[in-house]
């Protein structure tokens, strides 16, 4: 128990880095459509965005695949959620169709959140979810 205690003031989230076709692309889907804001452009090869506390690298392909990466499916990019959480869901929805985003399922409930599913440029999912995650409310 003390040990998870000390672990804990060590470690601490930060963020996340997706691998993507085209950083501008990705830039201008999770800026201009999402709200994210842009910290680091350094296209066409790294972003880092955040929102809040989190962060969200965008890596090129071409950078990745120098490390050693390989090509995921767009079936396992569809399993890769980024997380968002709203107050008003079913709004947020209707404006996010306004701007284009493509969604794959609209808000509908779950046992654990009301949530809607949309698609980013490279095909990872971005789960939208009305109130904190994980603690469903109407």
């Amino acid at each position: 128990m003390e040990r998870d205690i000390a672990m804990k003031s060590k470690v601490r989230l930060e963020g996340f880095t997706l691998t993507v076709q085209d950083v501008k692309r990705s830039v201008d889907f999770y800026t201009k459509k999402l709200g994210f804001v842009c910290e680091w452009n350094a296209a066409p090869h790294f972003a880092l965005l955040r929102m809040g506390a989190g962060t969200i690298g965008l890596l090129a392909w071409s950078e990745a695949k120098k490390e050693g990466a390989v090509k995921t499916t767009a079936k396992q990019k569809m399993a890769i959620h980024v997380e968002l959480s709203t107050d008003d869901l079913d709004g947020l929805y209707q404006e996010l169709k306004k701007k284009g985003v493509k969604f794959h399922t609209p808000p509908h409930d779950e046992p654990w959140e009301r949530s809607a599913t949309a698609f980013d440029p490279d095909g990872y999912s971005v789960e939208l979810a009305q109130g904190r995650r994980g603690q469903k409310k109407k």
